[in-house]
């Protein structure tokens, strides 16, 4: 199925950090929402590296300097599979780069990761760092180990 990413990137003029997804799942397209599907571990992660609990998503990611997009604009995709994705048109980064102070970026899974490096990392010259998948179907690595990974995301704040 061909779907077009429908959600608009969340950022402001103080945003320092960009965290980029791959496609938004089944799930966070029918909610219109970053990261929606309740065993989805992207929110509790931030919650942990933060400590501190999350109850305006949109106010947190502006509190801590953060934009939230992903690296797909539009694609063939079957379900939620990130290993489906074909036929791929990427978001234009540079949109958001241009009107903020990120100078991070970060990926949330290998998808997202691979297809950075091969369309958008040359148009925009900032090396992306690779977060393990916060998806509920990615179960190779545990919430621990997943949480070392994003710590990066604090440190490269303070």
């Amino acid at each position: 199925m061909h779907v077009i990413h429908t959600l608009s990137p969340l950022y402001d003029e103080s945003s320092r950090i960009l965290i980029l997804g791959s496609m938004p799942s089944v799930v966070s397209r029918h909610k219109k929402s970053y990261y929606a599907h309740p065993q989805n571990q992207f929110w509790k992660l931030l919650a942990d590296v933060y400590g501190e609990e999350i109850v305006d998503k949109e106010e947190f990611l502006r509190k801590h300097h953060i934009a939230l997009w992903d690296v797909v604009k539009s694609c063939d995709i079957e379900g939620s599979k990130d290993s489906s994705i074909r036929n791929v048109e990427c978001n234009d980064i540079n949109l958001i780069l241009k009107q903020t102070r990120i100078t991070r970026i970060f990926v949330t899974g290998k998808k997202a990761h691979q297809l950075y490096q091969k369309y958008i990392q040359k148009k925009t010259n900032i090396d992306a760092i690779y977060l393990p998948s916060p998806s509920p179907m990615y179960q190779v690595m545990k919430y621990e180990e997943k949480l070392k990974f994003y710590q990066q995301i604090r440190d490269s704040s303070d």
